[in-house]
């Protein structure tokens, strides 16, 4: 049952896209092709069980780690099913 002005299924809907985009997101950030066996950015090397546990592998784990740090965090919040943007 849908309230208000939504349809039937309408906040489904919306939950389901919202985790498709993290989905999608993540699945983009994956490293491919062929792990390096030194750090791109400070040229250690990078241990072979990390580049077998981790295919695709560039950066060591300090390095993995301080990108990671500096990465801007998602919000995750889905504009598709807000009233703002129903409103524009």
């Amino acid at each position: 049952m849908a309230g208000g002005w939504s349809r039937d299924g309408a906040v489904q809907e919306q939950i389901d896209s919202t985790i498709e985009d993290a989905l999608q997101r993540a699945r983009s950030e994956l490293p491919r092709g062929e792990s390096l066996t030194h750090c791109e950015e400070c040229d250690e090397p990078i241990p072979q069980a990390r580049r077998e546990a981790m295919p695709g592998v560039r950066l060591c784990i300090a390095c993995q780690n301080e990108h990671d740090k500096q990465r801007t965090v998602y919000s995750g919040y889905n504009r598709r099913g807000s009233k703002d943007s129903q409103l524009r």
